[in-house]
């Protein structure tokens, strides 16, 4: 099927100074890119009730209001506009704070043309890629999955839909089984009756029988009122049992009894009833194992087992993972109200190589944290959570190995993905694992923290005075040992500073090899702090802050 074509709208340029305008009208009609200039927020708002543009650039200070606040007004209307503020160095600290008001970047004055024309059309090219991706996601149905093992699936759904027939769904936990089972309700004759789902693992044994069944007033202490159990809620429609393979082995019997006959009792009834439900259950479990073990009963796994769907695991079809995340992005920015943060295809690939022990639930909540956690509306790889990015990926063929180990930020509390060691359980915080002394050595460079909440203590830092310029540099002059020069400086003037008992040892010597790596990066970027902190490997919110807690001269 041939990609959905987008029709290329004009970039607005909004300034009150005609040279600006004029240049940059001039540069981009050079590119072929159409364009539309103001010279005030109050026009563009205006115009925007008849039309869109492609991409917004927007000076930060102009008669007639700020870009900071027309930037919030057009984001309010237009959540996926990429929006470019341009900014004099005085101007800085507010461009930088535009960011949280979700800017796609900052263009310094006086800018080079060049690059300026550069970061537009990065923009542009930004805009169409995420039109046309959204434009897919507003199209995808209730299951999604391009790989042959879903598409194996979505044929079974098929061929299933105009039957009442007994369905089992193998598959492991966060695979999405419920999922297929609400597809197989939806598309069936049944599909306008209600489908209920209980999860069998979920409910106490006492109270097990009860939920299925229903039970009559006064059948045991507590039960006040006569209550419909989940057989008889689900008349006419489909019956989800989740996790049928613990389900406690006496209530198997009464169960099977309800798929020979259709006949149940409430607890504590006299009376037989009849419900007419379609029973479509689901277990990560090897039933036949569970049969020979004793725990499951062999007649009920044969009345179950008429119709069998194996749902393949997120790690089966890698090449699914990109429209999954995409989608799941889209998902919870609608659910919190946010704008969608778009993922970089550098991190669309490490999340590709990640094994996912909680298959498809794992990736949406992943998905969840990146839209509450990623400093930036585009993610990047460093954006991703530690545990994708601490060599535990497999090796995949068609996705990079994983970078050499960095040292963990020095944060407070570190957020664990929900779902990765218990797949339906809470969102947890825990305290980051710190490198050991023997690590130390092996790091390259600080690593920019998640969120960029805090910077990095990094442990091999500069000897007073005695860093070279472009420190890296300094591993020409290495011992024999393989421990660069600059680091045994570091050891010994560490432990002198140790042993004479000086205060804030590791703030001081922090506070040195930063300031050292962000004035190299400086100098060798003439100033530009983009520039610098993309070197770095770090965010430009992160850089102007540092340069003013280290009084860094720019």
């Amino acid at each position: 099927m041939p990609s959905p074509q987008v029709s290329m709208k004009p970039i607005w340029i909004v300034d009150d100074d005609q040279s600006i305008r004029f240049v940059l009208e001039k540069a981009l009609a050079r590119e072929d890119l159409p364009v539309r200039s103001f010279t005030n927020p109050r026009d563009v708002l205006l115009a925007l009730d008849e039309e869109e543009p492609q991409v917004l650039v927007s000076d930060i200070r102009m008669p007639g209001g700020s870009g900071i606040d027309l930037l919030s007004k057009v984001k309010a209307r237009l959540p996926g506009l990429p929006v470019i503020i341009m900014t004099a160095f005085s101007d800085l600290d507010s461009a930088v704070s535009a960011f949280q008001s979700g800017a796609f970047e900052y263009l310094p004055k006086p800018f080079d043309l060049t690059k300026a024309v550069e970061l537009i059309r990065r923009a542009v090219d930004e805009s169409v890629r995420e039109e046309v991706i959204d434009e897919r996601v507003t199209q995808m149905p209730e299951m999604l999955g391009q790989a042959p093992a879903m598409q194996d699936v979505f044929r079974a759904i098929g061929r299933l839909s105009q039957s009442n027939v007994t369905v089992l769904i193998t598959g492991e936990s966060g695979a999405g089984k419920e999922l297929v089972a609400r597809a197989l309700h939806k598309h069936s004759p049944r599909g306008n009756g209600p489908f209920v789902a209980i999860n069998t693992a979920a409910i106490p044994k006492d109270l097990l029988e009860s939920e299925l069944f229903g039970h009559e007033r006064g059948a045991f202490t507590g039960a006040q009122t006569m209550r419909r159990g989940r057989f008889e809620q689900a008349d006419g429609g489909t019956l989800f049992l989740d996790e049928i393979g613990d389900m406690p082995f006496d209530l198997q019997t009464r169960l099977l009894r309800v798929l020979s006959d259709g006949q149940f009792y409430r607890v504590g009834g006299h009376h037989p009833l009849k419900s007419n439900v379609r029973v479509i259950a689901a277990t990560h479990q090897n039933l036949e194992d569970r049969v020979r073990q004793g725990v499951f009963r062999e007649d009920l796994f044969h009345r179950l087992n008429v119709i069998r769907l194996r749902l393949p695991a997120l790690r089966e079809r890698r090449e699914d993972i990109p429209t999954l995340a995409r989608f799941f992005l889209q998902k919870s920015a609608k659910d919190l109200g946010v704008e969608a943060k778009r993922i970089s295809e550098a991190a669309l690939q490490r999340l590709a190589g990640f094994d996912f022990p909680g298959n498809v639930r794992q990736l949406e909540n992943i998905c969840h944290w990146l839209t509450v956690m990623a400093p930036a509306q585009v993610i990047e790889t460093k954006d991703l959570p530690p545990e994708l990015l601490d060599g535990r990926i497999p090796a995949v063929t068609s996705v990079p190995q994983a970078a050499p180990l960095q040292a963990p930020a020095v944060e407070a509390v570190q957020p664990l993905v929900a779902g990765w060691s218990q797949p339906d359980g809470p969102t947890e915080l825990r305290a980051p694992v710190l490198p050991s002394a023997a690590h130390v050595e092996t790091f390259g460079a600080p690593v920019e923290p998640l969120g960029h909440a805090a910077t990095v203590s990094f442990p091999a830092v500069a000897p007073l005075g005695g860093m070279p310029t472009g420190m890296p540099a300094a591993v020409a002059g290495d011992s024999p040992a393989g421990v660069p020069n600059w680091l045994k400086d570091l050891e010994r003037e560490a432990r002198a500073r140790l042993e004479a008992g000086q205060p804030e040892v590791w703030d001081t010597l922090t506070r040195l090899f930063e300031a050292s790596l962000i004035h190299t990066a400086l100098e060798l970027t003439r100033g530009r702090r983009i520039e610098a902190a993309q070197k770095l490997g770090i965010g430009r919110n992160t850089i102007t802050r540092k340069i003013q807690e280290l009084g860094i001269d720019d």
